[in-house]
Formats: structure tokens, sequence, C-alpha cells
């Protein structure tokens, strides 16, 4: 039997902070359609969440909602799970019978979060309706007309609403509006985007030092003239260069000595990333997610022996249009790239760019093979869970 890879996505609250995390099965060895395959895969899930990854590299300290079968909820293996991590999320293809229902209600007795999973109201439901914390609408199988009515329907019940499947801004705003609480969706890892918007002055700092660093013959004295003139750059990357991250002998007084005790190849990735998230005005997450791509491309690259300095700006610069909400041919304009990275940014040509196109893939779950190239599908779930802890470490340094 094949390793089981482990999926996730965001849930965000209505200020666009992260709430939790749906666990997600990246398996082939089940059948998700067959209620034992799905038992088998949530359970699977469940080993490799608690077992063998550790829940915290995968989620953080946020809370992880899992899927649940019939038999799941029969064999009450939700009770397994600390309450205070997880959400017993319950698919909405269970089979209501009283033995369910007294087992839903024993979960959350003991206190225990319950999601209640493409809700479409009914009799049936009403008595776990009424035990439930967390309503989850899919908002693709249901038009916003019905949203309104079921959101009148559930209106006595003290219970939490999460849009899921929101692809949209203006979806996002209106769902707000209508109430709902938390919201899941394509929109909040690839925003949209707002053609021609114009850079601030901030942002045009940042795009400034993101040139230089990336000059190939650049100097140390054109990098610490950029950063001085700004006092926000300074600050941050001082502050994270004085972290323990890096273990220096002595604290950093100047960035020029942080430029002398680092190194040039060292200061070029951490202003890489401090000033891409300096850019970003949006939730941590969007950020989150093009560390995880320049990791992930990164350690491909080291295994394919191609250049992994190259492959961690090439994933990173790939989500510039989330970031900036502008296209990524007009963010890549400000910037002057050799051609080979533009092309595999833009058109996933030569072997970094299919790095990305497969990191890209892989973070959309959209595989025609867990491999790659040479590198087998074990492999690339370790380089995944070592690229969400290596990003949650960044993050915790660079605000």
């Amino acid at each position: 039997m094949a390793d089981i890879l482990i999926g996730r996505q965001q849930i965000l609250d209505h200020t666009l902070k992260t709430y939790a995390y749906e666990l997600l099965f990246r398996g082939t060895d089940f059948d998700l359609n067959d209620p034992n395959g799905g038992t088998l895969a949530t359970n699977q899930i469940i080993t490799d969440t608690l077992l063998e990854v550790g829940l915290n590299n995968i989620v953080g300290q946020h809370k992880a909602f899992i899927n649940f079968t019939t038999n799941n909820i029969l064999e009450k293996t939700p009770l397994n799970l600390p309450k205070d991590r997880i959400v017993i999320e319950i698919l909405e293809n269970i089979n209501i019978n009283a033995r369910v229902i007294e087992n839903v209600r024993e979960f959350a007795k003991q206190g225990y979060t319950i999601a209640l999973d493409d809700f479409v109201f009914s009799k049936g439901w009403e008595p776990l309706v009424a035990v439930a914390d967390i309503i989850k609408l899919d908002i693709m199988a249901t038009p916003m007309s019905e949203i309104r009515g079921l959101l009148k329907k559930l209106a006595p019940y003290k219970v939490k609403l999460l849009a899921e499947k929101v692809e949209t801004e203006a979806e996002f705003n209106q769902l707000k509006q209508l109430g709902c609480d938390y919201f899941q969706g394509y929109f909040f890892s690839k925003p949209n985007l707002v053609a021609g918007k114009r850079i601030g002055v901030n942002q045009l700092s940042s795009i400034k030092l993101l040139t230089t660093i990336n000059k190939v013959d650049v100097e140390f004295s054109e990098i610490v003239a950029v950063i001085s003139q700004d006092a926000g750059l300074s600050y941050k990357l001082l502050h994270y260069i004085n972290s323990s991250a890096f273990s220096l002998p002595n604290k950093i007084n100047s960035i020029q000595h942080a430029l002398s005790c680092l190194g040039l190849k060292e200061i070029r990735r951490w202003c890489n990333i401090i000033t891409l998230a300096s850019l970003s005005s949006k939730p941590a997450l969007v950020t989150e997610n093009s560390l995880v791509c320049a990791r992930m491309c990164e350690r491909l690259g080291v295994l394919l022996k191609t250049n992994p300095e190259q492959c961690f700006l090439i994933g990173m610069l790939s989500h510039l249009d989330s970031i900036l909400d502008i296209t990524l041919e007009e963010a890549l304009q400000h910037l002057p790239l050799d051609n080979e990275i533009n092309d595999a940014i833009l058109r996933k040509s030569g072997l970094n760019g299919e790095i990305l196109q497969y990191v890209l893939d892989y973070e959309n779950w959209q595989l025609s093979t867990l491999s790659f190239k040479n590198i087998t599908a074990i492999q690339i779930r370790e380089i995944y869970v070592e690229a969400l802890a290596w990003t949650k470490d960044v993050l915790t340094n660079i605000h």
C-alpha cells in the first residue's frame, strides 16, 4: 500500500484570518465513493496526522476539520482525538438513524465541535442541526436565493455558517452580508485580480529592493542603500536577522553588518521573503502559500540537480499576482529577471518551469500522478510537510 498524502485547505473568518484547516485525503488506495473506502481514508488521515506527521506540523495551533462517515460515527472514532483541536465534519451522505444521532449527541456533550457538510435542510437532519456548531453551505450547488431561504430556516438554531467553494470577491462580500461566519474556497488562495491597480509608495520601495537584490552582479553597498531608504524594511530585516533562526554569535547592529555575516546568497533569500511579505496587504495565508510553493520548488530542485536558489525564487514570484492584485505579466515587468526565470513562471518552460507546474498542481490537487520525475510520492509528502513547518518558522520571525 502506498503512503497516504495529506492535503489541507484554509478556512477563514470574516476578517480573513485563518480559523482552521480542512484535512483532505490525498491518496489513491481507497475509493471515496464507497462507504468503507471513505471510512478507511478518514482513519488513515487520523493515523498520519496524529502519529506520523503531527497535528501542529499540519495546522499549527488552528483546528482541523476531519470528514467522518457513518461507520466512523458508529465506531465513535472521534473520541480518540483531542476535542480542542478537531472539528467533527459529518458528511452529507451519512445514514441518519437513532444510533448516529445518539453518538453525535454524545460527541457534542463531551465538548467536540460538530460541523455538518454540504448541508441541505430536511426533517431528518433536525436532530443533528440541534447539536451542530457549524453548518457548511456549498454555494456552487445552491443558488443564492435558496441560501437566503436556508439561512432563515437556520436562524432559530445556535449555529455558525461556513460558506464553502467561494470563488469570487463578490460572493465573499455577499455571503458576509448575509451573515456567514466562515469561508472556504479558491478565492482565498487565488485572490481576484484588479487590472491596472496603482502600486503604492511602500510597494515601490519593496519592488526596488526586489529588483536590486536579484541582480546578478549586485554589490552589498547597493542593497544597503535601498534598505536604508525605508525604515519599515530596515526594521523588518534587522528584526528577522537578529532572531534565533540564524544563531549568530553577536547581535546585528547594521544592515552592512548583517550582509557581512550572512553572505549574499543567504541575505538574498531573506530579503526576497521579507520584501514579499511587506508587499502584501492580503491575509497572511497569501504569503504563506507563496513560501510553501517556493520551499517545495527549492527542495525538488535539489533532488533534480537544477538550481535550487532559482527554483525558490520562481516558486515565490509565481504568486506575485495574488499579492499585488495585478497580472503576473505586469508584476514581472517591474523585475529585471532572466528570460529563463520569466519563461518558467509565465509559460512553465524548462525543468524549473516543470517543477513549478507540478507544485502548483499539487497545491490544487490536480495531479495525474503522485510522483514527479524520479521523486517518489513518499519523498514529495515529506517535502510538503517540511515546507509547511519551515514556512511557519519564517512567518513567525518576519512579522
